[in-house]
This record gives structure tokens, sequence and C-alpha cells, in this order.
């Protein structure tokens, strides 16, 4: 089950337990999610972990049988076993997977509401 983390944010943060592949250039970490929001990303962290801090990343979660949610993204920060990544921008290819994701686990009308601050 997963529940809603209430902290000083501008965006909800839901905790979700998905399959997340992180992609920077020919590189692949195969992870685990641990929280998203309309902006953010919060993974756990590789053994090996390699990566440049200061270029993109494509975070691509599997929501369903079939079915990815693709995220490119920046390092925010990485603490205590967890990567933390911000997305800048999502594409319209992905806004309404995202927004039925986080539409299952979070109040609707706060979800609309947060939705309409994304451009902010």
């Amino acid at each position: 089950m997963s529940e809603i983390r209430n902290e000083q944010r501008r965006f909800t943060r839901v905790a979700l337990d998905l399959p997340v592949q992180i992609h920077q250039g020919g590189d692949m970490w195969p992870q685990r999610l641990i929280d998203i929001s309309l902006s953010g990303v919060a993974t756990d962290q590789p053994d090996l972990w390699d990566a440049q801090y200061n270029e993109p990343f494509t975070l691509i979660i599997e929501i369903a049988e079939g079915n990815n949610l693709e995220l490119h993204a920046y390092l925010q920060h990485v603490e205590n076993g967890r990567l933390g990544f911000s997305v800048q921008h999502v594409d319209q290819e992905n806004i309404e997977p995202l927004r039925a994701l986080l539409e299952d686990h979070m109040d609707i009308a706060t979800l609309a509401e947060e939705m309409s601050r994304l451009g902010d």
C-alpha cells in the first residue's frame, strides 16, 4: 500500500515501490522507485554509481505490465542510499500517465491544484 509523505514541498510526494531504469548515455542502472511527485522522483542508489551528476538522466518507470512512464531529470542529491531527481519538464506523451499514476494514490482535488501550478 502506498502512503503519502506530508512534507513542506511544493508538490505532494507519493511513496511507490516500482521498478525504474535510470539511463545516462550508454549506462543503465535497474533500481526501485521510492517516491514520485509532479516535479521529482526518488530511487534507491545503485551499489556501483559512476554517473555524471551534471548531465541529464532518463528515468523509465514501469507503471503497469508493458506500460512505462519516461521522465527526463537531473540529479539533485545523493544521501542515505537514495537518489533524488528533479524533473524539469514532462512531455505531452508522459503527463497523462504521470497524472493517472498519482491520481490512484492521492486526493483528486490536491492533484488538480498541483497540476495547475506546473507552469509556475
